[in-house]
C-alpha cells in the first residue's frame, strides 16, 4: 500500500517532466540580437523566455551563419531563434510572427546632414559598418560609397569621432540605449537619422517536420503577445518605454516597465515593430494593466523620476553603452 501511495505521488512529477521538450536551435553572432555566452543577446533572451512559458527548453549553439543554415538543412539543428524570412526557407521552415526588427539608422558627427534615406544619397562618403553583420545585400548595392568594416559599434564610433569615417550604420535598438542612458553624449557629439535604411523583421523558425511544429509556433506567438504587455519586453531590453499594440485593437500604445513613468511624457521610446497598418499613437499609455488616453490623465503617482525609481544609475547591465 505504501509503495502504491508513493507511485501516485511520483506520477504528477513524471507527467510534468514529460511535458518539457528540448529543441536544438542555432544562431550566428549578431549583436545586439544574438551573441556568445556571457554577452547580451536580446533576441535570444526573448525567444528563450517565450519558449520556457510553453514548457520548451532551448538548446542553443552559436556558430557562423552558413553553419547555422547547413545544420538546419541536414537536421543537426531544429531551427533558429533569429532568422529573416525568405521564400526558399519557407519551403522547409515554419516561421513565427515577427517579434523584433533589425533597423539600421544613419549616424554622423554633430552638425552632419543625416537626412539621407539611402546610400545612393551619400556618394563618396565613408560609411563605417560591422564586418560580417547581416545587413542584407541591399546595403551593398551602391558602389559610390566607401564601406569601412569594423569589429564593433565602439570601434566604428571611434572612427567617426576621429574623422576616419563620415558616418556609421547603427541598429536602432542601440540608438534607443544612447537616447535613454547617454542623452548628453548624443547631444554633444552625434546626429541621428530619423529613418531606417533597412528594416528586416526577426522570426523564430523551426523545421516543419519536427513533432508538434505548428503547436510550438502557435504557443510561441501567444507568449510573445503576453510578454509585450506584461513588462517582460521592457525588462529584457532594459528600456523604460516600448511601443506595441498590447490590446490587439490596431492602435499602438507606449508600454511602461514598472510604475515610474517620469515627470514628463516620454521623449523617446523603442518601437517593437514599424507596422504601417497600425494606427500610430504616441499619446496612449499602458501602465500596470491600464490604458490611459493622454499624458494628462496618467495618475500623478506614476509621474516619478525614472532613473532613480528604477535604480538604474544611468547604466544598463547589457554593456551597450558607448565610450565617447
Amino acid at each position: 500500500m505504501k509503495k502504491l501511495f508513493l507511485l501516485f505521488l511520483t506520477l504528477p512529477c513524471l507527467f510534468l517532466y514529460s511535458q518539457n521538450q528540448n529543441i536544438k536551435l542555432a544562431s550566428d553572432i549578431w549583436p545586439p540580437f544574438s551573441n556568445v555566452e556571457g554577452e547580451k543577446g536580446f533576441a535570444l533572451e526573448l525567444v528563450k523566455e517565450a519558449l520556457l512559458r510553453g514548457g520548451i527548453q532551448m538548446e542553443l549553439t552559436i556558430t557562423g551563419f552558413d553553419p547555422v543554415m547547413e545544420g538546419i538543412i541536414d537536421g543537426t539543428y531544429q531551427g533558429s531563434p533569429t532568422l529573416w524570412k525568405t521564400e526558399d526557407r519557407e519551403n522547409y521552415l515554419l516561421y513565427s510572427e515577427p517579434y523584433l526588427e533589425n533597423r539600421l539608422i544613419l549616424v554622423g558627427r554633430k552638425g552632419s546632414d543625416v537626412s539621407a534615406k539611402s546610400l545612393s544619397e551619400l556618394k563618396d562618403k565613408r560609411i563605417a559598418i560591422i564586418s560580417g553583420y547581416a545587413y542584407g545585400s541591399s546595403v551593398y548595392t551602391n558602389l559610390d560609397v566607401i564601406l569601412i568594416p569594423g569589429k564593433s559599434d565602439q570601434g566604428n564610433l571611434e572612427k567617426l569621432l576621429t574623422f576616419k569615417a563620415d558616418y556609421m550604420l547603427v541598429d536602432e535598438l542601440l540608438i534607443s540605449y544612447l537616447l535613454t542612458y547617454q542623452l548628453n553624449d548624443i547631444r554633444k557629439f552625434l546626429e541621428i537619422g530619423k529613418e531606417a535604411f533597412l528594416v528586416q523583421p526577426l522570426h523564430f523558425a523551426i523545421l516543419k517536420d519536427i513533432p508538434d511544429a505548428q503547436k510550438i509556433i502557435d504557443g510561441f506567438n501567444n507568449n510573445i503577445i503576453k510578454m509585450m504587455s506584461d513588462g517582460t519586453y521592457n525588462k529584457i531590453l532594459e528600456l523604460n518605454w516600448i511601443q506595441s499594440d498590447v490590446d490587439g485593437d490596431g492602435v499602438l500604445e507606449l508600454v511602461l516597465h514598472g510604475d515610474s513613468a517620469g515627470k514628463n511624457a516620454p521623449a523617446s521610446y523603442y518601437k517593437l515593430m514599424t507596422e504601417t497598418a497600425m494606427t500610430k499613437s504616441n499619446d496612449r499609455y499602458y501602465i500596470n494593466g491600464e490604458i490611459y488616453n493622454g499624458w494628462q490623465v496618467v495618475p500623478a503617482k506614476y509621474k516619478t523620476d525614472i532613473i532613480k525609481a528604477a535604480n538604474m544609475n544611468n547604466s544598463p547591465s547589457s554593456g551597450l553603452k558607448l565610450k565617447f
